[in-house]
């Protein structure tokens, strides 16, 4: 495999607002209402969304969200996320790069898709741990990629939500909310204080429609 870069990222939103057709494709759409079911009816109240890409999911997340810090690290991704976002005030796009400091300090929702797969490991077990640390406890976490490899991934696609949530080092309540052959998308509910002192870090749930 051959890792793409943050350029090489920032080149596709250049040439094309929609490089992955996430806006169109009818199994995007069907993904994205996996991600809102993970997530629930709302409204939440912090939301976080990591590596918004240019805003296909953003746009469906700003309603459940009481506050949505849509994050993405390439400029031009940026510029893409705040134009699905419109004129929402209670939604933004920020530009960040993982691993790296979260916009606030705390969150009740987190959304991380499509990105693991982009890191190295040792930037995606940082991301793992800090972003644990900014979930409240009882909080939700939403993880949606792909379980099928693709030319420009750091690491395969695997395991390897299982793996990050093993990197967190907290407990965690996981269900299944939809799995297909491409991809899968989980709902993980971050333990409390007094859960966290067990030492099991995972647990998996009755798996979902």
């Amino acid at each position: 495999m051959r890792p793409i870069t943050l350029a090489g990222f920032d080149r596709k939103f250049a040439s094309d607002a929609d490089p992955w057709s996430t806006f169109s494709n009818r199994d995007e759409a069907v993904k994205r209402c996996a991600i809102l079911h993970a997530i629930g009816p709302g409204p939440s109240g912090r939301v976080l969304e990591v590596a918004a890409g240019n805003g296909s999911n953003s746009a469906a997340i700003a309603p459940r969200a009481l506050r949505l810090d849509a994050t993405e690290a390439t400029v031009t991704g940026t510029a893409l996320v705040a134009k699905a976002l419109g004129n929402n005030p209670r939604a933004r796009a920020l530009t960040l790069a993982v691993p790296g400091r979260w916009p606030r300090p705390r969150y009740d929702v987190a959304v991380v898709a499509e990105v693991l797969y982009y890191l190295r490991g040792r930037d995606m077990a940082r991301t793992a741990r800090d972003l644990a640390a900014a979930l409240r406890p009882g909080g939700v976490l939403v993880l949606a990629h792909h379980r099928v490899d693709y030319p420009d991934f750091a690491q395969h696609a695997g395991r390897l939500q299982h793996a990050f949530l093993l990197a967190t080092r907290r407990r965690w309540q996981v269900r299944v909310v939809r799995r297909t052959g491409r991809w899968v998308v989980l709902s993980c509910r971050r333990a409390t204080r007094k859960q966290d002192r067990d030492v099991v870090p995972v647990q998996t749930a009755k798996r979902g429609r």
